[in-house]
């Protein structure tokens, strides 16, 4: 028995031990966009650091300005050669609305599903779930092996779910410690429960709240209904022309920087027979939306959207009020493709809606996110590498995918650090991310330890 069979051994013979550790992290409610669980998110970060110190790590706490950060170091057994970075976040969203869960949320479950048993709980797979199984696969090196085959630094961080916002100066200031030669990062999906994915694009985002005022309060309707400007009207005017009926985004300047796909990669993506109307369906819708004339993967994958992602004012409780709100607001975001600048697109937002504003009305827009979409280079040694390693794995090769959503360290990584990622995860597009009943199956769990394996090993020999 080599090396990596010993270690994938040891894996097997754990897999209740793998789960029981999984299950303590996920009964910590580490909601980083609630500050009545600031608490809850530094004994996550404690809880990361001690399981890494248990497999041979120097690990601690690092304070930010915000939620604290977990970074660990193993110099391997030469202390030279390769070294990875692996980058998750213990931080999860909020779990409401909570009468829709059909367990406790922060109380993990084991349910049948399509594919075999599932572990429910809010974060079981974005990202405490994907993190564990690459915090597994180094337990287990260490177990079977006396520690992994390479250098390794551990980044996990807590303020993901809010949009990485302290990250980027903390990069800044221990860039020497952090930089390596790949970052390793789960937080991706693959392409179905018995295909492998690597993930080689990522949009961006730019994430802003828009609010609107006129009057100085909330005004009577009757009495000055007619005369007295009401900016909920006006928010949804400004808003209703972001788009046309093609789908396509009316700011001005908005597709300058945004490429055409090439046609050798729109080939590779049709070949993937994605079948869209399975897709909607599975969350009770049937018909497209975005731009027309464009395939399903491309406007998933590398076409930029707008959306408002909620909108308020004046009265929302039950029964009638009339009033003319004095100020309305709403949130909006952009998901943004490799080329487009988060600043130019902020720019070009403020400018469309200070055009439409009449005199009497103010605008603020505030900012919660800025990060730029990513594409990884397909042919590098690194993807290679998660290729061989994922076939070996899965019995199958995996799809170099795209991904529609954003994971705001790899562009920081990128730009602070000099360093590409590797985007291999394995989560499924019925997890649920993000809402009631997130579940993980557990096959996915199992296979990720044991694909995390394998790839420390390929990475390691370079």
């Amino acid at each position: 028995m080599n090396e990596v069979e010993a270690v994938l051994a040891r894996a097997a013979s754990a897999r209740e031990a793998s789960r029981a550790r999984w299950f303590e992290l996920l009964r910590i409610p580490s909601v980083s966009a609630q500050p009545q669980h600031a608490p809850d998110c530094r004994r996550a970060a404690e809880w990361v650091a001690a399981r890494l110190r248990e497999v041979g790590f120097t690990a601690n706490v690092r304070g930010t300005a915000g939620h604290p950060v977990v970074v660990a170091q193993h110099p391997g057994p030469t202390g030279t050669g390769p070294h990875l970075l692996f980058y998750g976040h213990y931080d999860v969203q909020p779990p409401e609305p909570l009468e829709l869960w059909t367990s406790p949320p922060f109380e993990p479950v084991l349910a049948e599903g399509p594919n075999g048993p599932r572990v429910v709980a809010r974060g079981a797979v974005d990202d405490k779930g994907q993190t564990m199984t690459w915090l597994e696969a180094l337990r287990f090196w260490h177990e079977a092996a006396g520690g992994p085959p390479c250098r390794v630094t551990v980044l996990v961080e807590g303020e993901e779910e809010i949009g990485s916002r302290n990250l980027p100066e903390f990069l800044e200031a221990h860039a020497e410690e952090l930089r390596a030669d790949v970052a390793v990062v789960s937080d991706t999906n693959m392409w179905d429960a018995r295909t492998p994915a690597i993930t080689t694009r990522l949009r961006g985002m730019l994430y802003t709240q828009v609010d609107i005022r006129a009057a100085d309060r909330d005004l009577h309707s009757g009495l000055f209904g007619g005369s007295a400007l009401n900016p909920i009207n006006l928010l949804a005017r400004i808003l209703g022309d972001l788009r046309d009926e093609a789908g396509e985004i009316l700011i001005p300047g908005f597709y300058e920087d945004v490429p055409e796909l090439p046609p050798a990669l729109r080939a590779q993506w049709d070949a993937l027979g994605f079948d869209e109307a399975a897709f909607l369906s599975g969350v009770g819708l049937s018909v497209p939306a975005g731009e027309m004339g464009r395939g399903a993967l491309e406007r998933l994958w590398a076409r930029p959207t707008a959306d408002i992602n909620g909108i308020w004012g004046g009265y929302t409780g039950d029964g009638s009020k009339t009033v003319i709100p004095g100020e309305a607001h709403a949130k909006v975001s952009f998901r943004l493709v490799p080329g487009q600048s988060p600043a130019k697109i902020l720019a070009g937002f403020r400018d469309f809606i200070v055009a439409r504003l009449p005199e009497d009305a103010q605008v603020k827009i505030q900012v919660f996110s800025m990060s730029e979409g990513i594409e990884v280079p397909s042919d590098s040694r690194h993807v290679a590498a998660a290729r061989g390693t994922l076939e070996a794995a899965f019995g199958r090769a995996p799809v170099l995918a795209g991904c529609g959503g954003s994971i705001p360290v790899v562009s920081h990584m990128k730009q602070i650090l000099g360093m590409d990622s590797l985007l291999v995860g394995f989560g499924l597009a019925d997890d649920q991310v993000h809402s009631p009943n997130e579940k993980f199956d557990l096959a996915c769990f199992e296979r990720g330890i044991d694909a995390h394996i394998r790839l420390l090993d390929a990475l390691a020999r370079g």
